[in-house]
């Protein structure tokens, strides 16, 4: 079977056993740098991901994706809600209401966002309903002003299902001033954990009592809440349906209110896979070494192929040959062992949990009690490309010396 030569010399360098060991252990390092290194980077990213992903559910499935409003309040949330419901990307729709105010109890206050929403529709648009720890989210009636607190907020006020507290709001009025504060008695009926700061700043009360509150007419709502299937679109589909809707309508997307959090756990996500980068760097400079040295130990040998015919280009391939080999193994084996890591961190995690005794990740402190992976496909492969790219660069400037060896100079001594 015909083979090039390059490619049939250079894998019987990197099969043979080298009379200089200390060669043999360089190249063995280099591989086992670049394996760990892709596997490192596997598997931290993956992690990275299933951390975003989590946040993304448990934030995400809490917030509107799209809200629609206008500025009179809408009469009919209904219809709006059925023309909300015709765009593709739409899951459901519920009535929705925000307020910002102040929560008082016993001297202690804190601020708060209040979102009204109506229990029987929530589900189709929230998650919130999942989180419940404490009572029920069915408990909030309209009328009887309850509601639902975030677990740091309870924990802050010290309150439990049936404690009351205020909702201090300001509204406008015709004074010097121009607001005057608006205060409602609120009794809480149930108290979520979503894992995030949404447990300290959000507060939830049925829509008909936000609108009471608002001073709006019998039946009326602020706006209309969606929730839509690729979160990335909501941008999108905040200004396709507000279009639809006519003039006078409105519509903001959970970018302008979350967008800066996920931003930053992108760009954290990029700079620590830079910097992981740089293992498999080292690991590369390690091939360029081992094919220094090789260059060296095989003068003779580059000579005699020279003589026999060979060009600078078919020596220079040998080499480069030879140092792809090794990045080839090192990435393909660090790419399988990360995969294998990433797909199985989770019970890896649990398994040392056992062994130690302690619980590495605490539900009272962390928002997860596992370790979360989500293994991207395409993470896997720029991952195996940015090893494979460091690994052929790194053989480009040995492989040149070994073209650039002259034959009558490399056996002048032998």
């Amino acid at each position: 079977m015909f083979r090039p030569i390059s490619l049939f010399i250079g894998s019987r360098y990197t099969r043979a056993k080298r009379r200089n060991h200390y060669i043999s252990f360089i190249s063995l390092t280099s591989m086992i740098g670049l394996a760990l290194g892709v596997l490192a980077m596997i598997v931290v990213l993956s992690v990275m991901n299933g951390f975003q992903k989590e946040m993304s559910s448990r934030i995400l499935g809490t917030v509107p994706h799209v809200t629609l409003g206008h500025g009179k309040g809408l009469d009919d949330w209904r219809a709006v809600a059925a023309l909300a419901e015709r765009h593709p990307q739409v899951l459901g729709a519920a009535p929705f209401a925000e307020l910002d105010g102040m929560l008082s109890y016993r001297g202690a206050m804190q601020s708060v966002q209040v979102n009204g929403i109506d229990p029987a529709e929530e589900e189709r648009v929230s998650s919130i309903g999942r989180h419940i720890v404490q009572g029920r989210l069915e408990d909030l009636k309209p009328g009887e002003f309850g509601v639902v607190l975030g677990e740091i907020s309870a924990r802050r006020f010290r309150v439990n299902v049936g404690d009351k507290l205020t909702l201090i709001v300001p509204e406008p009025s015709s004074v010097p001033g121009g607001i005057t504060p608006r205060m409602q008695r609120l009794s809480v009926v149930a108290v979520f954990k979503v894992g995030a700061e949404l447990d300290g700043n959000l507060a939830l009360i049925h829509v008909a009592d936000a609108a009471s509150i608002q001073r709006l007419a019998s039946g009326q709502v602020q706006g209309v809440r969606l929730a839509v299937k690729d979160l990335y679109q909501a941008p999108e589909v905040a200004r396709a349906v507000a279009a639809q809707l006519g003039e006078g309508y409105k519509a903001s997307d959970w970018t302008q209110t979350q967008g800066s959090l996920f931003s930053a756990m992108k760009m954290e996500k990029t700079m620590i896979g830079l910097l992981l980068l740089l293992i498999v760097a080292v690991a590369a400079f390690n091939i360029i070494a081992t094919l220094i040295m090789v260059v060296s130990d095989k003068r003779a040998d580059i000579a005699i192929l020279r003589t026999l015919g060979a060009t600078p280009g078919q020596v220079m391939a040998t080499f480069m040959v030879q140092g792809s080999i090794i990045g080839v193994i090192g990435t393909s084996v660090g790419a399988l062992l990360g995969v294998i890591a990433a797909l199985n961190v989770s019970e890896l995690v649990g398994w040392l949990e056992r062994l130690s005794g302690r619980q590495i990740f605490s539900s009272d402190v962390y928002f997860v009690s596992n370790l979360p992976s989500d293994l991207q496909a395409l993470d896997v492969l720029l991952i195996c490309l940015a090893a494979l790219t460091l690994s052929f660069l790194a053989t480009l400037y040995p492989s040149w010396r070994a073209a650039q060896v002259q034959p009558a100079e490399a056996l002048r001594y032998e």
